[in-house]
């Protein structure tokens, strides 16, 4: 009988710890490693390498809308692989409408971070005139920057003479033919 007291009284002191408010103690056990706790962050405003690198994972889930959110917040705080990621969305219409202006200024921006991807990507922009004025020579001037980045597609892209075909997909013209 004395145990089976000690054991009552155990139960009833742990139980009333349950009861008391995390806020006293702070979080006890925080979601650290799930989309819930990504986007709780990322609409706090909290920005770090994981959050941000988990906008991949979202988006290749089929989750735009929430990977849009990710990678617009993540690259206005300056990480240059969120704002080719918004680029692409853009390009694409993943998650909003397409917008190839929209697109060719995520690119600009990252280029202008020194991103050698972002660098490849708007100087195709600037070849093709693709939501930017065209300008064949500073494209390739581009290029021939992630090149020196050691981007392998960009050397790829020199190797083939600056024929883009080399490295989009025919599926793609439509999307870069003249529109007059």
């Amino acid at each position: 009988m004395l145990r089976f007291t000690v054991l009552l009284s155990c139960l009833i002191a742990s139980s009333a710890l349950a009861d008391e408010d995390d806020d006293d103690f702070g979080t006890l056990n925080p979601d650290e490693m799930s989309l819930g706790r990504v986007m709780e962050n990322i609409r706090r405003g909290q920005t770090d390498m994981s959050s941000c690198a988990a906008g991949y994972l979202i988006t290749k889930s089929g989750r735009h809308g929430l990977a849009r959110e990710v990678f617009e917040t993540c690259a206005n705080d300056g990480y240059s692989g969120a704002m080719t990621w918004m680029s692409q969305l853009d390009n694409n219409g993943l998650g909003g409408e397409y917008d190839p202006d929209a697109a060719a200024n995520w690119d600009r921006r990252a280029a202008e971070a020194g991103d050698p991807v972002g660098k490849f990507n708007y100087g195709i922009d600037l070849m093709r005139g693709h939501g930017v004025a065209q300008d064949e020579a500073r494209g390739r001037a581009l290029v021939d920057e992630a090149a020196a980045h050691g981007l392998v597609i960009a050397r790829r892209l020199q190797a083939a003479g600056y024929d883009l075909d080399e490295v989009t997909p025919d599926a793609d013209n439509w999307k870069y033919a003249p529109l007059f």
